[in-house]
């Protein structure tokens, strides 16, 4: 049996209300691409919905998640939905997951952490200006995909590592939180049910070890 992350004795909390208010839920806005609207998977199978799910069995007055992604965006085009979309902050937690599709495309690490650190610095306004309140997650690695053919699973491996680790730099360099979960995603190489059917895109499985993942750090940005 795998375990995404250690066993944490529960911190229950609701938000804040009093006898004359009525409960306000928490609020968390998902900011990504197909990694983070699900490609291929049910609604209630993406991985925020899954965070929500559990936060809430846990006791917290967890709201569904706002979600503003799409299959095959890159940073530029995130950026610009961010704009359409015009999300209404602040936000009690806001996740950030793009960059597969810069790299699948080809972008140099230099456009790829520009695009990033402008939707990092989003993210950040979003949660009130509190870098505490982010997480952004990791590249997958989809070369271990059937998927990708005939590209080569290295060079693949070593771009995402690169991005990856850029990503993480300007992350902890603004005191967000970095959740690694490509360790997670190369599984797929040697299980197909943590993919979904178009053998690219993850499974409700693998989606369930992202949110046992989070789910420790999550618990502690709303409990503060």
């Amino acid at each position: 049996m795998r375990v995404a992350a250690a066993m944490l004795v529960p911190l229950v909390l609701t938000a804040c209300a009093t006898e004359t208010e009525p409960l306000r839920p928490f609020r968390h806005l998902a900011l990504g691409d197909s990694y983070t609207i699900g490609e291929g998977v049910d609604p209630e199978e993406r991985w925020p919905a899954q965070l929500a799910s559990r936060l809430r069995a846990e006791g917290f007055a967890m709201g569904d998640p706002e979600i503003v992604a799409r299959t095959g965006w890159t940073t530029a085009e995130l950026d610009a939905a961010i704009d359409a979309a015009s999300p209404q902050g602040p936000y009690d937690l806001v996740s950030l997951l793009i960059g597969v599709n810069d790299q699948f495309r080809g972008l140099d690490i230099g456009e790829y952490r520009a695009g990033f650190v402008t939707l990092l610095e989003r993210a950040i306004g979003f949660a009130g200006g509190d870098p505490g309140r982010v997480m952004v997650f990791s590249i997958p690695d989809w070369g271990v995909t059937p998927f990708a053919g005939d590209h080569d699973p290295e060079e693949i491996a070593a771009e995402i590592d690169a991005f990856n680790a850029a990503a993480s730099g300007e992350t902890m360099r603004r005191g967000a939180r970095f959740i690694d979960v490509t360790p997670i995603s190369r599984w797929a190489g040697d299980d197909p049910t943590l993919l979904a059917a178009d053998g690219l895109h993850p499974s409700g499985a693998m989606y369930a070890e992202w949110a046992g993942l989070a789910l420790p750090l999550a618990r502690q940005i709303l409990d503060r």
